[in-house]
This record gives C-alpha cells, structure tokens and sequence, in this order.
C-alpha cells in the first residue's frame, strides 16, 4: 500500500470544499437572478436546458483528454478558469441572446468539474487506506455552508450583484486548483493496450444503471432548476433558498462516511442501495407536490443527504467497478452524463413547461411517477445481478475506494 504526503490529501479535501461552494451560488441563486432579470419560468428552463446539451459532447472530450494526458489537475484548472470568464459576460449584460450564447459556452467548462473532481479523488487515493466518501463530503459541505451563508448576503445585495458573491468563491477555487496533485500519476500507463474505449459500454449492468439512471436523475435536476422559484412563489426570500440548498447538502457529509465504512463493495448490495435511493426520491417528490409553505420545502430537502447522497456515491462506486481503471475519467464523466446532459435537458425544457403551464405542486407529482418507474427498473436490475455474478471485475476494481 502506497502513501502520499498529506498535504496532497489536505489540499484536496479543501479544493473540493471551495469548488463545490462556488458551484453553490450558482446552482442556488442563478435562476432568481435570470427571473430578477426578466425571463419567464419555460425561457430560464430551456435556457439552462441549452447548458447540458452542450455537455454531452464536451465532458467526454474533456474526459478523453484527461485519461490521456493522465492529469485531472489541468483539466480542472482551465475548465474553473473557463467557466469563471464566461460568467463576467453573462452577468456584464441584459441582452438574453448573448446571455444564451455565454451559458452555452460556460456549461463547456462547467461540465468535467464534478466528474473530473471524482476522478481526481479516485486516482489520489488509489493504493492507499484513504475511502472515496471522506473527500466526496467535503464537497458537500463546501455546498451547504457556501449556499447558506451567500442567501443572506445576497439578500443583503441584491440578486442583481449575485456576480460579487459568485467571482469571489470562483477565484479562490482557480487559486487551490493550482496547488492539487496530478491525480492520474499512479494509473499504470501500459495498460490502456489491453482495453478499449468499447469495453465501457459492453457491461450490460453499467448501460443498466444508465438507462435505468435517467429516470431517478431527471426529477432530481427538475427539482435542482426549479426549486428556488417554487420556495420564491410561495414568498420565501433569497435566505430561505439559502437554507433550502443548506438543508440539502449539510447532511451529505455522514451519509458518505456511513457508505465508506458500512457499503459492502460488490454489485448486488450496490444496486440494492439504488432501490433504496429511488425509493426515497419516490416519496420526497410526492411530498414536495402536498407542500404549501417555503418552510416546508426546507424540511423536505433534508431528505436529500439519504436520496442523492445514497445514490450518488453507489453510482460513483459502481462505475469504478465496471470501468477499467485507465478509462475511469471517461467512464465517470459518461455516468456524469446521465445527471448533468440527458436529465438537465429534460429538466430544462419539459421541467420549464410543467413548472409554469401546470404549476410546481403537478410538476412535483410527476416527478414523484416517474422516479417510481425508475424505483422499479432497479428492482428488475437486482433481480438480474442476483441470478448472475458480477462482483469479480478486476481491471476497474482497483481504486481502494
């Protein structure tokens, strides 16, 4: 077993704390501010629609890029940096076209940061007693703590300045960035002539949990896009929405750690957790349909750190498995597919038409069939992976995670 310095595990529990913060603000307040700005519930959803449509076919360019040169840290400087010049264009104008075309060419940079920060994370500690959840949940709490703290600031403000809040944590997130570990150095560089990008997809679990994924993760960025216009509609303030993305994230952090130690690392516990998981997406949806107060969408986020937590981190994990690990960025960031392309397109253009023709609580209610569908396409996959064994995947088992 190999040890790195601590200061490389140090840097990277801080980086993802940051970025995940910065992200935070984001994927809190952007919404209400698009809304402060004048644009209409269906144009904000097929605005932010247009975002994970170019992610489709730039995170796996990035993903490309990244297993070859075996260096996440660059992938992750230039994507922070990008991301963080294409906002001041969006912020600096009132013009929707061009806001249109900088989110477009934001979400090309946004889009490799969670899965390249996961795969950062997985090759880090590979060979070493450290587990995947003790990073991850730093992330969480980056989130959590950011979002809180920036609602009553930017109440305080004004959305309008949303940009000061949001350049701040951006710049200090590129700073650490130039500071992590490479992350792909321990990766053995001979092996990628055994495999090829085709064995990714010849795992029929993996296309399972893909196919199957759509159907739990597009409620999810449904209710990622929306919910802060639902808690603005029912007259919570920018606090409140704070509090709400607060509430969602804080409580990640013991769900991983509660993963790391107790999760047994092979394929049928695994996707019993997703039944599980999709099973608590079922009734949090149902519930946010019956909710008629900002303080009762608050309480039922809390139920986030056991639906998204759970099934984040088993996803994450169950990808490592069915990868080989000199494709694991590309693997991570076709996973990552599922909840930032296909879901957030979907959650843009149909979420924006529900939201504003049929109202949040119907949405909701929605929502809560579709992942109900999903709920039972993972009992059809357990029952699959209980008949056959699929615990003995070497070649992308290797991450000690």
């Amino acid at each position: 077993m190999t040890e790195r310095p601590a200061y490389s595990f140090n840097i990277l529990r801080v980086f993802n704390f940051v970025m995940y913060g910065a992200l935070a603000v984001y994927g809190t307040f952007f919404s209400l501010y698009l809304k402060d700005i004048g644009i209409s519930p269906i144009e904000i959803g097929t605005l932010l629609a247009g975002g994970p449509i170019v992610s489709l076919v730039a995170n796996p360019l990035w993903a490309y890029w990244a297993d070859r040169m075996r260096n996440n840290r660059i992938v992750l400087i230039l994507a922070l940096i990008g991301a963080f010049a294409t906002m001041q264009v969006v912020f600096s104008t009132g013009n929707e076209p061009l806001i249109y075309g900088a989110i477009l060419v934001y979400f090309i940079f946004q889009s490799p940061l969670f899965t390249q920060s996961n795969s950062l994370i997985l090759n880090t500690i590979e060979g070493t007693r450290h587990k995947f959840g003790a990073f991850r949940m730093w992330g969480s709490l980056g989130w959590a703590v950011t979002a809180a703290a920036s609602g009553p600031l930017i109440g305080h403000l004004g959305i309008h300045k949303l940009w000061v809040v949001f350049d701040v944590a951006m710049l200090v997130a590129i700073a650490i960035a130039f500071l992590l570990p490479r992350g792909s150095e321990m990766q053995n560089a001979g092996s990628s002539n055994k495999t090829s990008y085709a064995q990714i997809f010849a795992n029929r679990p993996f296309l399972m949990l893909l196919g199957i994924g759509v159907l739990v993760s597009v409620p999810n960025s449904i209710n990622g896009t929306f919910v802060g216009l639902y808690i603005d509609q029912l007259g919570g303030s920018a606090s409140v929405v704070g509090w709400s993305m607060f509430a969602t994230a804080f409580l990640e952090a013991p769900v991983f750690l509660l993963m790391d130690k107790y999760m047994k690392r092979s394929v049928k516990p695994m996707v019993g957790w997703l039944v599980i998981a999709s099973l608590l997406y079922t009734i949090r949806w149902a519930l946010m349909g019956t909710a008629d107060t900002a303080l009762q969408i608050v309480a039922i986020q809390l139920m986030h750190c056991a639906t998204f937590g759970i099934y984040y981190y088993v996803g994450t994990q169950l990808t490592s498995l069915f990868v080989p690990a000199e494709y694991r960025s590309s693997g991570q960031a076709i996973y990552g597919l599922t909840w930032g392309g296909v879901s957030g397109i979907l959650a843009g253009t149909v979420g924006g038409w529900m939201f504003q023709e049929l109202g949040p609580q119907e949405m909701y209610r929605i929502s809560a069939g579709v992942t109900l569908m999903g709920t039972i396409a993972f009992c059809a996959m357990l029952r699959m992976v209980s008949r056959r064994r699929f615990d003995r995947l070497p070649e992308g088992n290797n991450s000690g995670a």
